[in-house]
């Protein structure tokens, strides 16, 4: 017994605005109940043994550790900077307008 009927199709093809034929109701149900079937088989086969998983094979993380180095003061970047004001580097101006 399918599990799909030809009304729930034709609703679907209804919400999807699609133009579905009395042929197509029928090829179609019996389609989308096959998907159905087929999705329940895989939902079967997981086990309680089986912890789930994300990935095929375990990962690990190969990125370093962060660490906390010492940087620049104001002063020291700005000592190597060809021009700089206030505190800033000084660069040429790129657009017309006033800041």
């Amino acid at each position: 017994m399918p599990s799909i009927s030809r009304d729930e199709v034709a609703h679907l093809a209804r919400l999807a605005r699609l133009s579905v034929t009395e042929a197509e109701l029928d090829l179609f149900a019996d389609q989308l109940d096959h998907i159905v079937q087929a999705v329940a088989q895989v939902g079967q086969v997981a086990d309680q043994d089986i912890p789930p998983t994300s990935h095929a094979v375990p990962l690990t993380n190969v990125f370093r550790r962060d660490l906390v180095r010492p940087g620049l003061t104001q002063q020291q970047a700005l000592a190597a900077a060809p021009a700089a004001e206030d505190g800033r580097f000084r660069v040429p101006r790129i657009l017309g307008e006033e800041a």
